[in-house]
């Protein structure tokens, strides 16, 4: 911990569901303006792209604070990697001959892994899957978050063919939720900021498809669908 300032302790793991109006109301605005940008494509899904960019960005500016200065021109290079190779990525897939069906087969399978992770943890609780990290995620969690997400891209694709990549891409995504769980933890943070009313920040909301997105580009580089992943 040397290159990082002590901060208190977060003290545990407040339950989601509060602030749930304002969560709410932050969805409804945020998810048609994003799903709308992605349906148009082009330079409006390109200029969403640029504005996530900056306010990830802003962020991680922002956690550098807790950073001691020797370490922050480092810090400030990986966030800048951390964000722009994800964008980079959805730019890219959304531009494929079939980028809208990529795009939307990543986010559903990554939202919807999210949220069975949470009912499945809610629900059946169980051991914890990383205590140290992230006290609040379970096995049963994560194994239904699993479950869930292949399910969901499995219903947005329609083929058979769906089930590894949909697998591959909520694993990645669990992964990255829990990477950006580490960052907070050893930071001494309990958000990654404030941008997002009743979610925190832009990073708490999108670390799974900051993680899945280049793996998504490169399973539909590596696809034979001009550009769909299970292809």
């Amino acid at each position: 911990m040397s290159a990082i300032s002590p901060m208190p302790s977060p003290g545990g793991t407040p339950g989601r569901f509060h602030d749930l109006g304002l969560r709410a109301a932050s969805a409804a605005v945020l998810v048609p303006v994003a799903l709308g940008a992605l349906s148009w494509g082009g330079l409006v899904w390109a200029a969403l792209l640029v504005l996530l960019f900056a306010g990830l960005m802003r962020e991680w500016i922002g956690l550098g604070r807790h950073i001691v200065p020797a370490a922050r021109p480092r810090f400030l290079l990986a966030g800048v990697v951390y964000a722009a190779v994800p964008a980079a990525a959805l730019l890219w897939l959304r531009d494929r001959p079939h980028g809208l069906a990529a795009v939307l087969f990543l986010l559903v399978v990554v939202w919807m892994t999210d949220i069975g992770a949470y009912a499945a943890g809610r629900l059946l609780g169980g051991p914890r899957l990383a205590p140290a990290i992230s006290p609040g995620k379970t096995v049963s969690g994560a194994i239904g978050g699993l479950a869930v997400g292949v399910l969901a891209g499995l219903l947005v694709a329609r083929t058979p063919a769906s089930i590894l990549p949909a697998a591959v891409l909520s694993i990645v995504s669990q992964a990255g939720d829990l990477a950006e769980s580490a960052l907070k933890r050893r930071i001494g943070v309990k958000d990654s900021g404030r941008t997002i009313p009743g979610h925190g920040g832009l990073f708490d909301r999108l670390d799974g498809v900051l993680a899945a997105a280049p793996v998504a580009a490169a399973l539909a580089l590596l696809a034979q669908g001009g550009g769909l992943p299970w292809q």
